[in-house]
């Protein structure tokens, strides 16, 4: 099921915005996708992100793929559980394993992305 409280981008991420915070990660259709999850790289506290730019890497055992932030904002924080247990991802892609949270993020950045039912629609070819 997709959480309805989310916004999603064409590139499979998700973020949720609670107050001036935007958590981040990946949708659970592209970690099904990308396997067992090896490996996550996040982004340094601080550095600033434009919408859609490459945040991180993940690694899974088919293959690597960058992380592309779905908003813009300062990195306030990365997931360091995910360094010891990466496969949080899969077990809970929207919950523990998310993988980075930003600040001051452009109410614009949201309107650019897909609502749970639009996301769906879009995994679904429709």
């Amino acid at each position: 099921m997709t959480p309805a409280d989310l916004r999603y981008s064409k590139e499979h991420e998700w973020v949720r915005l609670s107050g001036e915070k935007a958590t981040i990660g990946i949708t659970d259709h592209a970690q099904k996708e990308l396997g067992d999850i090896t490996f996550v790289e996040t982004p340094a506290a601080g550095r600033k992100l434009k919408q859609f730019e490459s945040a991180g890497v993940i690694e899974s055992v088919k293959a690597a793929s960058d992380i592309f932030t779905p908003v813009s904002g300062t990195v306030s924080a990365g997931n360091k559980e995910l360094e010891r247990k990466p496969e949080l991802v899969n077990q809970d892609p929207y919950g523990k394993g998310w993988i980075l949270e930003v600040s001051g993020v452009p109410s614009a950045d949201l309107d650019r992305l897909m609502t749970a039912e639009q996301y769906d629609a879009f995994v679904a070819g429709k």
